[in-house]
């Protein structure tokens, strides 16, 4: 067995574990970064749908929940995590979601203590408004259609630097202009000396009396690894971080452990369109409406090259060759609810199975949603409009199993709680009932944010690594400007 000795060992390096690792290396300890995926080489970001979800996604993109309705659940795998595949949409956490975790769950986590952490990740990130040039015409479609019926919308903030709008966000950014972990915060934790171990599938946290001591790990080439250590940091992802925690026989006095899954499930609709879009130029996700919030559901661009909206147009046989070949006029805008449903995660022969049912609530607010968002389209002059139910089913007569959906934003199965009978994690994400086990990743937020959440975990695991270092966040030089359109939405005639 190999050994290596180190302060502190994080698993996983996706949004929350890079982030960390960088941070406490830098403040000077020796760090140890285990990941069971590769590290992914950008050269080889061929932009083909098929090629890259098999190359950077877990179980070939094939990950999704039980229950009704089954929803796909895409997770990224490899150094960089999901931050390497997902559409750079930054938004900071909402400050009622702030406010609700203080009065429900007791966490000290307000504005004025999270606002350096989330200027130092923006920074980091680069984190910027798209641009309408670089919006592109997918995003102008539904702009339009958000003016004239005075709904209010904006550009998203993303972190990207030298973006060309390549339009192929979720399947490798091409450029590197995506500001992923994998090359943000990884090359600074390497500088700083930590060492990253890929291709290491961790077993087990290693306890002695009520502190861990390590870690020990499998090694591709099938070598065993301990890496001791009296700090882990669990950085694993909302779907297995639990089973680790639960692996290694750490306590779990509140009996949630696992629970409390949130997932923001998803759908899209798309819309035949007198102009050429052409999806697969400009930023796929880049405009959001927000008109909706207080309803429980909101909108965000959603687009791709015609390999993935072959996969994802909602028709079937001659009607969906008959849109394909229609594919330079086609529009597409997604649709995210934020649920009140809760799923469930536990390992069965070794791996994790989700379990999740969309609770009358959220189909309502799909209803709704899906209404709404042909109205959009319809407002912004679409000649044909194709909603992800089945032929002929008006959207307020849709049933459960009708729906089509996705899900990006997994969260909460290890979650946040000052008190030890009501969560899995602290104010401060350290597991309850064991010494030297924190929690960096989605997995701790205690309930669903209504927004995408790699800014929120950045944060969090930011806040985690100066508490661990005793120091305090510095505030940035050059603040950064929040987006929250849950709270302060843009007038609808205004640029933005």
């Amino acid at each position: 067995m190999d050994v290596l000795d180190a302060d502190f060992c994080v698993v996983g390096a996706g949004a929350g574990g890079a982030v960390l690792a960088a941070e406490i290396a830098e403040g000077g300890a020796r760090v140890v970064v285990l990941e069971q995926g590769p590290r992914h080489d950008p050269d080889g970001f061929s932009a083909r749908p098929p090629e890259m979800l098999a190359r950077l996604y877990r179980d070939g993109c094939q990950t999704a929940t039980v229950g009704a309705p089954p929803i796909l659940l895409p997770l990224g795998r490899g150094v960089g995590g999901t931050t390497l595949v997902n559409s750079g949409t930054c938004f900071r956490t909402p400050p009622h979601v702030l406010e609700r975790w203080a009065s429900e769950f007791g966490l000290e986590f307000d504005e004025a203590t999270l606002r350096p952490c989330f200027e130092r990740v923006e920074r980091a990130l680069s984190v910027a408004e798209v641009t309408p040039e670089l919006a592109g015409a997918n995003a102008a479609v539904a702009r339009r259609g958000a003016e004239r019926l005075g709904w209010s919308h904006g550009y998203l903030r993303r972190n990207a630097r030298g973006c060309v709008g390549s339009g192929v966000c979720v399947f490798g950014c091409p450029t590197s202009a995506k500001q992923h972990t994998g090359i943000t915060y990884i090359p600074r934790a390497t500088a700083a000396g930590a060492r990253i171990v890929t291709g290491a599938d961790v077993q087990e946290i290693v306890v002695e009396g009520d502190r861990a001591r390590g870690v020990r790990a499998r090694l591709d080439d099938g070598r065993l690894l301990e890496v001791r250590a009296p700090e882990v940091v669990v950085a694993c992802g909302t779907i297995h971080t639990p089973l680790l925690l639960q692996r290694s026989g750490l306590p779990d006095a509140s009996g949630q452990r696992g629970r409390n899954l949130v997932l923001h499930p998803a759908t899209s609709a798309f819309a035949l369109m007198d102009e050429v879009v052409d999806m697969a130029r400009g930023v796929p996700q880049s405009l959001y409406v927000d008109e909706f919030a207080a309803e429980g559901f909101m909108f965000e661009g959603s687009a791709g090259p015609p390999a993935y909206a072959a996969m994802v147009l909602p028709l079937t046989g001659e009607h969906h060759t008959r849109a394909m070949a229609e594919y330079p006029r086609l529009a597409q805008m997604g649709l995210m609810v934020c649920d009140e449903s809760r799923g469930r995660v536990r390992a069965v022969a070794g791996r994790p199975l989700i379990r999740y049912d969309l609770c009358p609530e959220d189909l309502a607010r799909f209803r709704a949603g899906i209404a709404r968002m042909r109205e959009l389209f319809l407002a912004a002059g679409a000649r044909e409009v194709y909603l992800p139910l089945p032929p002929g089913m008006p959207p307020e007569r849709a049933r459960v199993r009708d729906l089509k959906l996705m899900a990006f934003h997994p969260l909460g199965t290890a979650r946040a709680d000052a008190r030890a009978a009501c969560g899995v994690t602290d104010s401060d994400l350290a597991v309850h009932g064991v010494g030297g086990v924190h929690v960096a990743d989605g997995s701790v937020v205690p309930s669903s944010l209504g927004v995408n959440p790699q800014l929120t975990i950045m944060a969090l695991a930011t806040r985690l690594a100066f508490h661990l270092l005793g120091r305090t966040v510095p505030s940035e030089p050059r603040p950064s400007s929040p987006n929250v359109p849950y709270t302060d939405p843009q007038p609808a005639n205004e640029e933005t």
